[in-house]
């Protein structure tokens, strides 16, 4: 499964006990945090805990799935002007604008 991952990648570590747990009990607790495809994967699970991952995700922690689909990617950005003295423009406000913009062409 394809997890978006926050703009900048700013995770707090409440919210990644909580992920990982979820991944412990539902699926193989292996992850792969940012790999190639800039979203956090969640690596084997069955088929009948998919649907319990999704509800847990987007219901009780407020996420959304990662986008694989043919017409857009899940959108990533620098870390921006929270660290960069030299960012030019707001690039967290930006990704989070396009994914909710573009959300049914990540899906």
């Amino acid at each position: 499964m394809r997890v978006n991952q926050p703009a900048g990648k700013y995770y707090s570590t409440d919210y990644l006990k909580e992920l990982c747990d979820l991944w412990d009990f539902r699926g193989s607790g292996v992850t792969n945090m940012h790999g190639s495809t800039g979203d956090i994967i969640l690596l084997g699970t069955t088929t009948k805990q998919l649907e319990e991952v999704f509800w847990t995700l987007t219901n009780d922690m407020g996420q959304d799935l990662g986008g694989s689909g043919p017409n857009l990617r899940t959108p990533s950005d620098c870390l921006g002007q929270s660290r960069c003295e030299y960012a030019c423009y707001d690039t967290n406000a930006l990704v989070y604008f396009l994914t909710n913009e573009y959300q049914d062409e990540l899906h």
